[in-house]
């Protein structure tokens, strides 16, 4: 059986060739990057200057050394998050937030002594405004939200949400884990501080890439400090970009994987995988709409959406309506709670959890129209069995 993946929110599969091709020669030809001015080193160091370039003039950054790379979206969200917000200092944030976000907040109520407001999320997957404008009015010091939704796939106002923190003082952090590669994403349009990043999904690059583009002027405390190749005499890690923030010997063959994938998306444009992705989000969303005891969640309630639909069958747990998507028909999705805790809760789904459709460059309308099918076989059964 061959399988349909549709897991692309999680992780892409399908990648462009030259993206394995670009790990593969660096892991031949690389040494350290910065650790050396012999041939292997400077040809890893020239390779991680061009995909900092690339990847900044992709995502909008000011200039290719405001962009740093990291493990993931995870561990850049962590550093800027940790970085920029002081013992004591408030912060908001939405319930559409993943735990990468989450997480580290609440880490910083707990130790650090700081308080954390929630705007919350309607049922249709929309940000309360309202609520959000009123919790500003409380002076957070930092305002950390995702771009969209990795649940609903819903894209939200960024530009407003920076615009209205930065009128009330804080500084904005964007959690593009869901957009980067996959739409277009201008980080100086959008107005944030910091632009978090991961590798293995939109961007298309390897797992164990990402990083954060940091505005002119934003100064991050690094979250790591040890090696970095320079000033080794210096008591504390250097404090220039982009080395403070990337302690430790870079990922240059994963990076370089990363620029094969960025190369990729700039040679097709960003703006006709977008198109590409909604078609197939759209053609998914229509099919399930005529299915009896389905429920799809969201994807309605922002300005724009992603290539995801996520759903409900009956009132069934969603990991048995995944777990027979994938044994009797080969369709790769992902069930639960999708990192996503206070999103599900804002949906009424936190018990039942959704199953999560998600496609990518590479997904065909065929491969949509077969996971469709199969869908409408087992919510035909659940109906059955709940009628019967």
């Amino acid at each position: 059986m061959t399988m349909i993946y549709l897991d692309n929110a999680a992780t892409s599969l399908k990648r462009p060739p030259e993206v394995a091709q670009a790990v593969a020669r660096a892991m031949t030809e690389f040494g350290g990057v910065g650790r050396g001015v012999h041939p292997a080193s400077l040809a890893a160091g020239m390779a991680v200057y061009e995909a900092r370039q690339a990847t900044s003039e992709l995502l909008g950054a000011p200039c290719a050394t405001r962009v740093a790379f990291a493990p993931n979206a995870t561990a850049a969200l962590n550093t800027a998050i940790c970085g920029l917000l002081k013992p004591g200092q408030r912060a908001l944030t939405t319930a559409a937030s993943h735990n990468s976000i989450l997480r580290p907040l609440f880490r910083a109520r707990d130790e650090k002594n700081c308080t954390v407001d929630v705007a919350p999320i309607e049922i249709d997957g929309s940000l309360d405004f309202a609520a959000y404008e009123s919790m500003l009015e409380h002076a957070p010091a930092l305002v950390a939200a995702t771009h969209a939704s990795n649940l609903t796939g819903d894209v939200y106002d960024v530009a407003r949400m920076a615009s209205l923190a930065h009128d009330a003082g804080a500084l904005f952090v964007l959690d593009a884990a869901q957009t980067a590669g996959s739409l277009p994403v201008d980080m100086a349009q959008l107005g944030v501080d910091a632009l978090c990043f991961t590798g293995h999904k939109g961007l298309l690059g390897p797992q164990g890439t990402g990083g954060l583009c940091v505005a002119e002027g934003v100064e991050i405390v690094p979250f790591l400090e040890g090696g970095s190749g320079v000033h080794t005499f210096d008591e504390r890690h250097p404090l220039f970009m982009p080395d403070r923030l990337e302690a430790g010997t870079l990922n240059a063959h994963g990076v370089a994987g990363l620029a094969a994938g960025v190369a990729y998306l700039r040679k097709e444009g960003v703006t006709a995988i977008h198109e590409r992705e909604l078609a197939l989000a759209h053609q998914m969303e229509e099919a399930v709409s005529r299915m009896d005891g389905v429920r799809l969640l969201g994807g309605h309630g922002g300005i724009d959406r992603s290539g995801i639909v996520a759903l409900t069958v009956g009132n069934v747990d969603s990991a048995l309506i995944a777990d027979t998507l994938a044994r009797e028909y080969g369709i790769a999705t992902r069930a639960g709670a999708h990192c996503a805790p206070l999103m599900h809760k804002a949906l009424g789904t936190a018990e039942q959890g959704a199953v999560r459709f998600s496609f990518s460059p590479f997904t065909t309308a065929d491969e949509v129209s077969a996971a469709a099918h199969a869908l409408a076989v087992i919510a035909e059964n659940v109906r059955e069995v709940h009628h019967g």
